[in-house]
């Protein structure tokens, strides 16, 4: 089993970024390592400033949990087992858009988009695993 290299980190940017631009939607990426620090990140021209750091934030938040960010988002309604788990550990993103980088059954990081609708930030996410 191998950690997370940088140059998978910008090949999975980078297809991040080809999918959003085929969808028209200016995005940010993030990858993070297992440990969640920011190991590559794109910003697309015209994409919104504010989306940098939930981009960050997503991915951090499906490394942490090692699962995706909207599965959280199921987990931390009014009255769930984890509501208001976002306002922990720095801030999480309790949203889609985030999901674990998964090798050989281990989480080996996780990529954040954020830039467009949920959906497409997911979709875009999901072109990054791919």
């Amino acid at each position: 089993m191998t950690a997370l290299t940088l140059q998978e980190a910008i090949d999975r940017t980078a297809a991040g970024v080809a999918k959003a631009a085929e969808m028209g939607v200016a995005m940010n990426v993030a990858v993070v390592d297992d440990a969640g620090h920011l190991l590559h990140f794109s910003r697309m021209e015209d994409a919104w400033l504010g989306s940098i750091d939930i981009a960050i934030r997503k991915a951090r938040t499906a490394v942490y949990f090692k699962m995706p960010t909207a599965e959280i988002g199921k987990l931390s309604q009014p009255g769930g087992e984890l509501f208001n788990i976002e306002v922990t550990n720095g801030g999480l993103v309790t949203f889609g858009g985030g999901l674990p980088l998964v090798r050989d059954g281990r989480v080996v990081g996780a990529v954040g988009v954020s830039g467009g609708r949920v959906a497409e930030d997911t979709a875009v996410a999901e072109a990054c695993l791919a």
